[in-house]
């Protein structure tokens, strides 16, 4: 990739960091637009431009000629959307919103980071919780600005993302990132029932090759990005040889997701590290 001018929204956040710390290592201009909802000053990268703002203003805190953007910021917690709903609406939806008017109004390539969980238990997924339907259906206002107004943009999904700097504790905790707490903790690992709810882990060093190769050479949806190998939750917890306690059964939490990695081996991507492995390495 040429060097650009790239904008990452959400580049305060487990995942935006790593993408950050890619971007500048391949000596590219980034600019982070996050509200620090979920993001830390912790995961600034040395380097980058860091605004404070919410995406629905994206316009009044960026004026500067952009080349790309990353869409990463975003309400993602499934189970707790449904206590969230206003916010899940103000993010999710005026926010890509106004995201999408900013390239639009600018001819801006997005590459914009959707939810497998569209796809959960066979295509059901997409209406089990306000946040997997937010996200489903700004894929199709995505994809609608292409086609409405010529708007340039490529649409991935990630699967399960962990590694470094994932979110360990509160409410909008990841499950390997409560896992790895519990652990250190010494306290019983806390697996929702029926934990037979299977899952693609992926690499969050997987997901930010997966995002430079779309945002390279991607052109429409589909980019599925996640590890071909599923483990339920039961058997990532075992991986940690601790003793678990279930948790009843929780709304929204879907049993299976089918992965399509198709478009996105096209690109020369594919995943190469495995949850097992991580896991061991940590313990």
């Amino acid at each position: 990739m040429t060097q650009k001018t790239i904008l990452v929204t959400g580049g305060a956040g487990f995942i935006g960091s790593h993408l950050i710390e890619r971007l500048l290592a391949d000596n590219h201009h980034v600019i982070s637009l996050d509200n620090y909802f979920t993001g830390s000053r912790d995961n600034h990268i040395s380097g980058a431009e860091y605004r404070e703002g919410h995406t629905k203003d994206i316009a009044q805190h960026v004026s500067e000629r952009v080349d790309l953007v990353f869409h990463l910021g975003e309400y993602s917690r499934v189970e707790k959307s449904f206590d969230d709903m206003a916010l899940v609406w103000d993010l999710n939806k005026n926010g890509t919103f106004g995201v999408l008017e900013y390239c639009r109004a600018h001819n801006i390539k997005i590459v914009y980071a959707g939810s497998s969980s569209k796809f959960g238990d066979g295509g059901m997924g997409r209406d089990q919780s306000p946040y997997a339907w937010t996200k489903a259906s700004n894929t199709e206002l995505v994809e609608n600005y292409g086609e409405w107004f010529g708007l340039p943009y490529a649409i991935t999904y990630f699967y399960n993302v962990y590694g470094p700097r994932e979110i360990s504790t509160g409410p909008y905790s990841t499950v390997i990132g409560i896992f790895k707490e519990q652990y250190k903790d010494k306290k019983p690992l806390t697996v929702v029932s029926p934990g037979t709810q299977k899952r693609n882990f992926t690499h969050v060093k997987d997901i930010i090759d997966g995002l430079i190769f779309v945002g390279e050479k991607g052109e429409g949806d589909d980019f599925g990005l996640g590890a071909s190998k599923k483990y339920s939750i039961l058997e990532i917890a075992e991986l940690f040889n601790s003793e678990i306690t279930m948790l009843p059964e929780r709304k929204g939490n879907r049993m299976e997701s089918s992965i399509d990695i198709s478009k996105s081996k096209q690109l020369g991507w594919e995943a190469k590290k495995d949850v097992a492995d991580y896991i061991k390495a940590l313990l």
